[in-house]
């Protein structure tokens, strides 16, 4: 299936490890140049020499995106980069976090950083001919019978799919296509359930139980969603939520 995304200008934030390598990797593969950036130099500097060392253009530069002047300074600089932009990928989150100052770290973490992405992206995205956004969710934003009590995390992480939701509405006039999607548990070296796996293997083991699919889910599973509705493929996908869990969410996707 061709996603049509040859040529395309691709921003990428939290590039460096995860679910958000495994995107830039796939958007490389399907023709993209690059913009990426995450907190962690020498990480970041790494991802972007294996996507360079595979004939992709890419401009990098850590950035914290918790500073909107920073992150709205590394929109304009990819943008001169690049000769425009076209995709957006919000893939940053503050994790969940715990403690007194837990809601204001998911809210400057993971809400805020979208919204300024999009904001600070906008005139370029209304110049695209194939303007498309993803933020990357969460299964625990749909379910609170999932998380272990009320927690930040969950909470900010729906005002993102709502946001994205009313984005969608009010953006698709111009052309603009905004769409969620939502992992489940994504297993990979360095991530939350490695640690979990073995630190408390007996919670790895209980979540496992209940994915219908029989195993953790890979980041490229969520790159590969994520291209979907970046590309033409998902052309007729407007503020769409899509759940990419394994079947761990028992709810009726309506």
């Amino acid at each position: 299936m061709d996603t049509g995304l040859t040529g395309a200008k691709a921003l990428v934030t939290g590039a460096s490890r995860g679910i958000g390598r495994a995107i830039a990797r796939t958007l490389a593969a399907e023709g993209c140049s690059l913009a990426l950036c995450a907190r962690g130099e020498e990480a970041l500097a790494k991802a972007a020499a294996e996507l360079r060392a595979d004939g992709a253009t890419v401009f990098a530069e850590p950035v914290d995106v918790t500073d909107p002047a920073a992150l709205a300074g590394f929109v304009e600089r990819s943008a001169d980069e690049l000769g425009g932009l076209d995709l957006l990928v919000s893939n940053v989150s503050a994790g969940n976090v715990k403690g007194p100052e837990s809601w204001e770290a998911s809210l400057r973490g993971d809400l805020l950083p979208f919204a300024g992405l999009v904001e600070a992206a906008l005139p370029h995205l209304e110049r695209s001919d194939r303007a498309s956004v993803v933020v990357i969710g969460t299964t625990n934003a749909s379910d609170t019978a999932r998380p272990a009590g009320a927690n930040s995390y969950s909470a900010i992480k729906a005002a993102v799919v709502q946001h994205a939701s009313a984005l969608a509405h009010a953006l698709a006039p111009k052309g603009i296509r905004v769409n969620t999607v939502s992992p489940g548990p994504i297993e990979f070296p360095g991530g939350a359930w490695e640690t979990i796996r073995t630190g408390r293997p007996e919670v790895y083991e209980e979540v496992l139980g209940k994915l219908p699919i029989g195993r953790y889910g890979t980041p490229e599973d969520v790159a590969a969603a994520v291209t979907f509705l970046l590309g033409r493929t998902g052309s007729f996908c407007v503020g769409v939520n899509l759940v990419v869990d394994g079947g761990l969410l028992t709810r009726v996707q309506y």
